[in-house]
């Protein structure tokens, strides 16, 4: 358990590490291309990748999270899963090719044929290397994954760039989508240095199909219910909409979907063996909570309270419709720090179903506020998504805990304390800005008022909040000491 402790801990700070050069490299790229390029050429390819987003659900039919789960995989398994991966990513590829016609019809979009084409080959170079990943993943080599990761990331930039600087215009995004995830997968194959075998019919991976297929039928509900507001805005409010809409809710998203997904990764892999530990497993997952709480709230009330600043810096004056997006969409982002954990728990512990029944529930209403919000233009499918999802945090966290090892009380003693930090930080740092806003230009008036922000939470966090030994003990992992458990233990004190 001691050494699952330092991989767990080391894997994060990697993980983590490595989003963050992902974070550097996504931000800087769309400073760059918001230049090189116009809202139709994001909202053109925004409006292929909804759809083909909802055939991704299906490129490793949860395969990958099984092989990950499950406790034991022999090497027949893996073989046979791999194969099944290759299978459905040429499916996939050719179910995108032969819809390619009626995604432009949708739209009224007639260009839109060849760039759900080109970008549904991305299907079957992401599946060639879906259970390499995963194997790294069992192992927890998070170092090796950070650095295909940050590589394959660099490689399609430099691509995306360098074809909108020579005037390819859309194309360049839509070289971005496929480049990425092929330089991943030869990436995965080469640091595991596996070679997949002969698929076996009696292999033994009837359980894992099922429990793959659930998570995959989640996945898609959970897609649908999460993008019903950009399709609803490219079909009925046109391409510049969806352009405006799309690039705020990047802004928005960039840092805190890499924040999730790297410590989720990381949480899942531990979680998944601490399955007949309870109590390890209650302190491994609150104490991860903790942090995508601490790091993702001062991002959030950042968005919220300095959009306008945000939007010019990063995008540009001709973005500046973006502005009210990024605010309105702040309080659903900061959910979502609450939401992701609570899938971690939930797939570790195998109860794929209970995750399902929940998404079946959120999805209509999701859909529901976006169809109400509609009228009133983005900003008020905007408004009507953030709403939705703060009202719906109140029955879902009883329900995903219970009869796990962690209670509603832990939960709420855990947003609390960060919470209240932020309301004062944020306090802090509006005013900051309303002193220093007739004075100082954009870039430095954000840098200060986002740093006192960032400053202030931490400093009331660790020394008033009393989540020192949090981070304390998470230093100590690092340097290979004892676990971290008092941060816990004072969570129930």
């Amino acid at each position: 358990m001691q050494d699952l402790k330092e991989k767990t801990i080391r894997g994060g700070a990697v993980r983590l590490g490595a989003q963050v050069a992902s974070l550097v490299l996504r931000t800087g790229t769309l400073v760059v291309l918001a230049r090189l390029l116009g809202p139709k050429d994001f909202g053109l390819v925004g409006m292929a990748t909804t759809f083909t987003g909802a055939l991704s659900m299906f490129r490793d039919f949860g395969l990958s999270a099984a092989a990950v789960q499950r406790s034991d995989v022999t090497s027949d398994q893996h073989s046979t899963l791999f194969w099944i991966n290759v299978l459905l990513g040429a499916l996939l590829a050719l179910v995108t090719l032969a819809s390619a016609p009626a995604i432009a019809t949708f739209y009224h979009e007639p260009r839109l044929v060849w760039v759900a084409a080109v970008i549904g080959t991305a299907f079957l170079f992401n599946a060639v290397g879906i259970q390499h990943s995963a194997l790294l993943q069992r192992q927890m080599r998070f170092t090796a994954m950070a650095a295909i990761s940050v590589l394959s990331l660099i490689v399609g930039t430099a691509i995306a760039i360098g074809g909108a600087a020579i005037g390819y215009g859309y194309w360049a995004l839509v070289a971005n989508s496929v480049v990425t995830p092929l330089v991943a997968s030869i990436g995965f194959w080469l640091a595991t240095g596996w070679v997949p075998g002969m698929p076996r019919l009696r292999a033994g991976i009837r359980s894992m199909v099922h429990f793959g297929g659930t998570i995959t039928l989640n996945g898609i509900v959970c897609y649908i219910a999460f993008n019903a507001d950009k399709v609803m805005i490219g079909r009925f409010l046109g391409v510049d909409a969806i352009g405006i809409y799309g690039r705020g809710s990047q802004v928005v998203g960039i840092p805190t979907d890499n924040l999730n997904s790297a410590v989720g990764e990381v949480a899942f892999s531990a979680l998944s063996r601490l399955q007949s530990d309870p109590a390890r497993l209650r302190i491994y997952f609150l104490t991860g909570f903790s942090v995508v709480l601490g790091l993702t709230l001062p991002v959030t009330i950042g968005c919220a309270l300095f959009a306008d600043d945000i939007v010019l810096v990063l995008l540009g004056t001709k973005w500046q419709a973006s502005t009210e997006i990024v605010r309105l969409l702040a309080p659903m982002v900061a959910v979502m720090a609450v939401i992701n954990p609570l899938g971690w728990l939930l797939y570790s512990l195998g109860l794929v179903r209970r995750s399902l029944k929940i998404a079946l529930v959120l999805a209509p209403t999701m859909i529901l506020g976006c169809v109400l919000g509609l009228p009133y233009g983005a900003a008020g499918v905007a408004f009507a998504y953030s709403a939705v999802m703060v009202l719906w945090l109140v029955p879902l966290v009883p329900w995903s805990v219970h009869g796990t090892p962690i209670s509603v009380r832990d939960i709420a003693t855990a947003v609390i304390r960060p919470l209240a930090c932020g309301v004062v930080a944020g306090a802090v740092g509006y005013a900051v800005r309303l002193t220093c806003s007739d004075f100082l230009w954009p870039l430095p008036r954000l840098i200060l008022e986002s740093g006192v922000l960032g400053v202030t939470f931490f400093a009331v966090l660790v020394f008033v909040a009393g989540q020192k030994a949090l981070y304390v003990d998470l230093l100590r992992g690092l340097r290979r000491r004892r676990p971290v458990q008092g941060y816990v233990e004072s969570l129930s004190a």
